[in-house]
This record gives structure tokens, sequence and C-alpha cells, in this order.
């Protein structure tokens, strides 16, 4: 029996039909949204994983150049050569549907083309080193932004695979089971009350056929009684 009153009416029964039709479409539909979103996810996981290894090693190549450099040039040397920096960036940030997912889109644009902009200082009193460290610095720069892109598309795929986890759950084992129980209840009831119309019927029937054959029997009765005394009548004469 379901745990919430329910009018156990033909109209009832239809509404919950039409509700159970939706809530089903609705469950196929989001297992679906939620297998696409896997399938997503783990791409943008693979990635992840790749292109995290890449911006490490660059980060490593970047920190080893820059120690080098740091030994061999004096701090104050060093500090003034990367106090003003000649290059500046432009990021500029857009959204992509994904699986009705917003996600972030990251582009940035350098204001020269100069790649040896990079290079806010001259080449008379630092080393190759901190050369090769800006370098690595400036490659493993786009690579970094794209990491920062995909763990935040990450992020929030997963968010939405938990939240259609959860509806689907939600139907398929609470929702859709409820509305079938009330299904079987009201189509329980409306039989029973059906087969109660059918005997109350059946009784009625029964009652009138009787009342009709006493009232046969009666008639019979009366007639044999008015004709009793014109048959003795009739012998006699």
């Amino acid at each position: 029996m379901p745990s919430t009153t329910i009018n156990p009416t033909r109209m009832e029964l239809t509404r919950l039909k039409g509700r159970l039709k939706t809530a089903q479409r609705g469950h196929k539909l989001l297992k679906d949204k939620r297998d696409e979103l896997m399938k997503q996810f783990m791409d943008v996981v693979r990635e992840n994983r790749a292109l995290r290894r890449r911006v490490e090693e660059g980060l490593m190549r970047a920190h080893a150049s820059f120690t080098v450099a740091s030994a061999l040039m004096s701090p104050e040397i060093l500090e003034q050569s990367l106090l003003c920096p000649k290059q500046s960036v432009e990021l500029e940030m857009t959204f992509q549907n994904v699986m009705s997912v917003d996600v972030p889109r990251y582009q940035f644009q350098t204001k020269s083309q100069d790649p040896g902009e990079v290079y806010p200082y001259g080449f008379a009193q630092t080393s190759g080193e901190l050369d090769d460290a800006v370098d690595a610095l400036s490659r493993v720069f786009q690579d970094m932004l794209k990491l920062a892109e995909i763990e935040k598309t990450s992020q929030l795929l997963a968010q939405e695979i938990e939240k259609t986890r959860r509806r689907v759950n939600a139907l398929e084992y609470v929702k859709i089971p409820q509305m079938e129980e009330s299904i079987r209840y009201i189509s329980m009831k409306l039989d029973e009350n059906e087969r109660s119309n059918t005997i109350r019927l059946m009784k009625v029937k029964e009652l009138v056929l009787k009342e009709a054959i006493e009232d046969r029997r009666a008639e019979n009765a009366r007639a044999a009684r008015a004709f009793g005394p014109a048959r003795e009548t009739f012998q006699e004469e």
C-alpha cells in the first residue's frame, strides 16, 4: 500500500500513468546524459594527466635553470634584470556548453609577437641559464593556462555527474517504484469496486427475479381462488 493518501479513481490512475511514462522517459535521458558525461570526463582526465606531466617537466627545467642562474649571478643583478617586464598578456575567458555544463575556455594574446620581448633585460650582465629559465617559463605558460582550463572543466563535469547520478537514483529507486505501487494499488481498488458492483447487481437481479416469481405465484393463487367458485357452479349446472 502506498505511503501517501491516494484517491483511487480512474482519473488519478490516468494521471499517474502519464507521470510514470514521463518519469521513465526522463530516467532514460538522464542515464544517457550520465554516460556521456562520464565519457567526456574520462577524456578530460586523460588529457589533464598528460598535460600536468608536461607542465611539471617544464617547471622543473625552468627551476633548474633559474637555480643555476641565481648561483652564477648576484641577487641584486638578478632582481634588477627581472624587475621591469617588457611583455604583457591579455586574457579572455569564454564559456562552452558541454552536456548542459558551461565550462571555461581561456584565450590569451601577447602584446607583442616578437619572441625576444620575453627577455626584459640586456644580455651583457646576465647568464645564459637565466635566458633558459625565462624561455622555459614562457613556453610552459600556455600549458599552465590550458591545465587550469582542463582542471576547472573536470571539476564542473564531476559536479554535474554527481548531480545527474542522484537524479537517476531518485527516479530509479524512489519515484518510479512509488508511482508503480500507487498504480497497482489504484488498479486493485478499482477491480475490487468493480467486483463489488457486479456482486451487488447480481444480488439486486436475484431479488428482483425472486419478487417477480413471488408476484407471479400470488397472481396465480388469486386467479385460482377466483375461478374456483365459478368452476363449481358450472359443474352443478
